[in-house]
């Protein structure tokens, strides 16, 4: 097994290369803390837990594109059981952030909407900080751009090999 070249506990060798890409993913792991850092402050300011927000991000992209959204689909996007997305559901409805409507084709079935509070709500937190992630990335060029995402992109990609090893 390679040894530690770097204090940062990488396993690269210590040519400028490596060195640079080193610097690359430290950049890359100092956002990934600073996001969390702000969906832990979001969190916290609308009194929800990740799930809740990240089911709340699902309805809204929903609402926006069209599509109707039913609990199944909603368990499904989260990857969670469908006992915890009755739980779920229960707390964003007691809350007023969302709600279960009739199916607009099927009478047997439900789907879920986000209330308009809801949308202001998510708006009201997190506008600021989205106003200052899309003012950063308009001082790309369009090459730097296209280099970033592509970046990105094999960045995805790379993680998304399976468990920590990749395999």
């Amino acid at each position: 097994m390679p040894t530690p070249t770097t204090s940062s506990g990488y396993w690269y060798g210590d040519d400028d290369a490596s060195r640079a890409a080193v610097e690359v993913l430290e950049a890359l792991r100092a956002y990934r803390a600073a996001e969390n850092g702000m969906r832990r402050r979001a969190r916290s300011e609308m009194g929800m837990g990740e799930t809740d927000l990240l089911a709340l991000r699902h309805l809204l992209e929903a609402a926006r594109a069209g599509r109707t959204v039913s609990p199944r689909d909603l368990a499904a996007r989260l990857g969670i059981s469908s006992a915890s997305t009755t739980t779920l559901l229960d707390r964003l409805t007691k809350s007023g952030h969302v709600r279960r409507e009739p199916h607009p084709t099927d009478r047997r079935a439900l789907i879920v909407t986000v209330t308009e509070g809801a949308d202001r709500e998510v708006r009201a937190t997190l506008t600021a900080v989205h106003e200052r992630m899309i003012a950063a990335a308009r001082t790309l060029t369009p090459e730097q751009a296209e280099v970033v995402v592509s970046f990105l992109h094999r960045m995805r990609d790379a993680v998304d090999g399976g468990g920590p090893s990749g395999g």
